[in-house]
């Protein structure tokens, strides 16, 4: 069976993936309401769901130098159905909070374990598979709210239900595509998690600092979204779809960034990248009037987009074979611990009564002095090449 069917299958399974990443932004008011919580515990639920995805992710690298890569994701697959039906039933912010932080545990360990096999599947291209596999992880962000609308006409566990039975059945087929498929076997003498950690610490945090600090401003942003544009002074109906405009505009940012990264030099594009999102944010909180804040919405969507596949194609074409399973886990890990309290800082100050112009000002004006910074370093010849 070709390598183009296994890639389609993976497609398939991270479209669940990432959806289970994201559900909980456009479900937040529900969920307030449904368990009688505020936006500070809102925020930390959706924190919980980042920080399981997190946590798990230097164990996996440890676990891809002991079991192949394919056998990891499927497990994904069945804890991902398994912890979703379980979101489904719970009955208290606990239960809840459990299931969220089950299901971001199952994206982490996809994530690192797939995104090297793909890398290895198209060598010659890793800027463009990794375009195209966020092109489809992307798709379930854009259907996220559209999805949980249909859902809420019957009930929010619904929306919990349905990813479940999907992830099960995606799985299975998963597990016949990759029986039948050749699979890479570059990375096969990488076994030493520890070693290619410290061998690759410089590509490591250059990927930490970059992508982790932007996924705190972005988690936060993206999270609490909706109540943003609603604040604003947009209504409810018009607020959901400024989230879904928000991530429509990552779909043409994955796949064109995932080129762009394959023919362009990748520290200045990736910097170039990231202090245009935040001009963009700064011009966010300064933007009103639903036109205006469309543009700027899907102008700061195509951004933060655009670096995810950019960061990841530049890593994974630099790490050497040995190394590259180990060392992706460890920058994974860390940037995800970077930015998995993002929603949970936002959160705070808002229940504290800071307004969210002035949060997200603030934390742009941080990422801003943090890639000013990175150029410097990149001009003095201290960055990675």
């Amino acid at each position: 069976m070709s390598r183009g069917r296994l890639f389609g299958s993976l497609c398939s399974l991270v479209l669940l993936v990432n959806l289970a990443r994201v559900v909980f932004a456009p479900l937040l008011k529900e969920l307030m309401v449904e368990f009688s919580i505020n936006e500070a515990t809102a925020g930390l639920l959706a924190t919980v769901v980042w920080v399981g995805s997190a946590l798990p992710r230097v164990p996996a690298g440890w676990l891809l130098t002991k079991v192949p890569r394919h056998r990891v994701v499927l497990g994904t697959g069945v804890v991902l159905s398994g912890s979703a039906l379980f979101t489904a039933a719970a009955t208290s912010v606990v239960t809840l909070a459990l299931g969220a932080f089950l299901m971001g545990l199952a994206t982490g360990v996809y994530f690192v374990a797939a995104n090297p096999l793909l890398s290895e599947l198209y060598p010659e291209r890793v800027g463009w598979v990794m375009g195209v596999h966020g092109t489809a992880a992307q798709v379930a962000a854009v259907i996220a709210a559209p999805f949980v609308t249909l859902t809420l006409v019957y009930d929010w566990r619904l929306t919990f239900a349905l990813i479940g039975v999907t992830a099960a059945l995606v799985t299975v087929a998963l597990y016949r595509t990759a029986r039948r498929a050749a699979l890479p076997s570059a990375s096969a003498g990488g076994r030493d998690l520890f070693g290619a950690a410290a061998s690759e610490w410089r590509l490591i945090a250059f990927g930490v600092a970059v992508l982790g600090l932007v996924g705190f401003v972005w988690q936060g942003l993206f999270t609490f979204y909706e109540l943003y544009m609603i604040d604003k002074g947009l209504s409810d109906a018009a607020a959901k779809n400024m989230l879904t405009v928000v991530f429509a505009a990552g779909v043409p940012a994955f796949y064109l960034s995932g080129r762009l990264a394959d023919r362009l030099p990748s520290v200045p594009y990736l910097l170039g990248t990231l202090l245009t999102f935040v001009g963009g944010v700064f011009l966010l909180t300064a933007t009103d009037g639903l036109l205006p804040l469309f543009v700027v919405t899907a102008a700061v969507g195509y951004l933060v987009h655009s670096l995810f596949p950019a960061v990841d194609a530049f890593l994974l074409a630099a790490f050497p074979d040995e190394n590259r399973a180990g060392a992706y886990a460890v920058y994974s890990g860390g940037m995800m611990l970077a930015q998995a309290a993002g929603s949970t800082a936002v959160g705070s100050l808002v229940a504290r009564g800071v307004a969210y112009d002035a949060i997200f000002a603030g934390m742009a004006g941080v990422l801003g002095v943090v890639g000013v910074a990175l150029c410097g370093l990149g001009r003095a010849g201290r960055l990675p090449a």
